[in-house]
């Protein structure tokens, strides 16, 4: 595998692409270090020091930012304005007639939508840059701990400032969609992804680190168990179920066509990680509304305040775990259920003379089809909940909130970029007639 490294770096070509990914990578990192104006870069450093650190509210957001998002730094918002919209024009193409015939429109059409995404993009980041402001304004609820502890971290809360500080995370924003549509075109894998990974990789040796701090026996364990977990994600992520399909003989014109025989595959963890963002997101609500109708004067609050704060709370309540596990279960049936149409998958087999074995084309393939689809997504969701729980009964054991980086979103994204990115370097490998990276 180095030596495919190394004739990698040796290909020209290849070595300019991985050079060119790895400075935006860089860049991104960089960014992350960058104050928003309007905020003292200390008093964010010393109310992190000074809180809880219990940032469930936020945590996904500020995994996905690299730590940006409770640094308050220009990419503080990172690459999730994109990853929503992203996620809900892909859905409105099941909603909207006109998205729909956007996406049957090969190339074209695709650019169309890939423009709307950077529009909902850009007016999802001024919602997010506003709401993010707001809780800057009160820091507690992003640090955690007492309000008195961490009363401000804004140098200036006048209008011209908000504004300011509203521009530069949303230009932010941009910047880092932009980075990685750089990436997509002139470097190596999906630029989003890599973003991603990036973000996501960098809180790793910090995690780490902090459980050094709390004794060599837990961080040998910790090793010990994230190396079963990836070991566990890496081979599911690798299952697929291969439905064979045979095309038959036919003429057009005087050539024939047909009599091939290939596979639709079929993954065992199809929705990836969109489930656990969708069930976090729909848990975050309750948290959000709790926290802002919390009375800053002392006073006892509401009495569905406190069983929000006591049960829906990050953490290993149950009603919280139970609550998580369902819904999780449900997206991963319900996205599945979007990004794979059977019904359309039949009709298209049966127009270019398609069918699998044993199955007549038309309506029984496409039961066929979802029958199978079915029995392979029933465990993959709940390989997917398991997966998303590990994080909470093993953070639960360390006595620390965000210090174990092996499960979760955190390890699917890690894992399914590595794994897409390699594949790339080979396929490129392999077109200069070298030896690939997978032996």
């Amino acid at each position: 595998m180095l030596s495919s490294f190394g004739r990698a770096f040796r290909t020209p070509e290849l070595r300019g692409k991985l050079l060119f990914t790895l400075a935006i990578m860089a860049l991104f990192r960089l960014g992350s270090h960058v104050p928003t104006p309007g905020i003292n870069y200390q008093l964010v450093q010393q109310c992190r020091e000074m809180g809880s650190g219990s940032n469930s509210l936020l945590g996904l957001t500020n995994m996905f930012s690299g730590g940006a998002m409770l640094q308050l730094s220009i990419f503080a918002l990172g690459i999730m304005p994109y990853i929503t919209a992203s996620i809900i024009v892909q859905l409105l193409t099941v909603v909207i007639p006109h998205f729909e015939r956007l996406k049957q429109e090969g190339s074209s059409g695709q650019a169309k939508m890939t423009q709307y995404t950077r529009y909902l993009t850009i007016g999802l980041a001024v919602l997010q840059s506003s709401t993010l402001i707001t809780f800057a304004r009160n820091p507690w609820q992003l640090f955690g701990g007492a309000p008195e502890a961490c009363p401000t971290i804004m140098t200036d809360d006048s209008l011209w400032t908000v504004s300011l500080m509203v521009l530069t995370l949303t230009a932010g924003t941009g910047l880092v969609m932009w980075l990685g549509e750089q990436i997509t075109e002139h470097g190596v894998g999906n630029g989003m992804s890599l973003l991603i990974f990036t973000a996501i990789a960098a809180g790793f040796p910090g995690s780490l680190w902090a459980i050094k701090d709390r004794g060599w026996d837990k961080f040998v364990l910790v090793l010990l168990l994230g190396l079963a977990i990836l070991t566990i994600v890496v081979f599911v992520e690798q299952c697929q179920r291969r439905i064979p399909v045979q095309y038959a003989k036919r003429m057009v014109g005087r050539r024939m066509y047909g009599g091939t025989s290939t596979y639709i595959p079929l993954k065992l963890n199809m929705a990836n990680v969109i489930p656990i963002i969708f069930a976090s997101s729909i848990l975050m609500l309750p948290m959000m509304a709790a926290q802002f109708r919390t009375p800053d004067d002392g006073t006892r609050p509401a009495a569905w305040i406190e069983w929000v704060s006591r049960h829906l709370t990050m953490g290993t309540d149950p009603v919280y775990v139970l609550v998580y596990f369902v819904l999780i279960v449900f997206f991963a049936f319900f996205y599945t259920s979007i990004t794979f149409d059977p019904d359309d998958v039949a009709d298209s087999m049966k127009r270019y003379g398609g069918f699998v074995p044993g199955v007549r084309a038309g309506k029984p393939t496409a039961h066929y089809l979802r029958y199978v689809l079915n029995r392979i997504t029933t465990p993959g969701a709940l390989y997917l909940g398991v997966l998303a729980l590990i994080p909470l009964y093993a953070l639960d054991a360390l006595g620390s909130i965000g210090d174990f980086p092996f499960g979760g979103a955190s390890l699917l994204i890690v894992v399914g970029v590595g794994l897409q990115t390699v594949k790339q370097i080979e396929s490129k490998l392999q077109q200069h007639e070298y030896e690939g990276f997978l032996r």
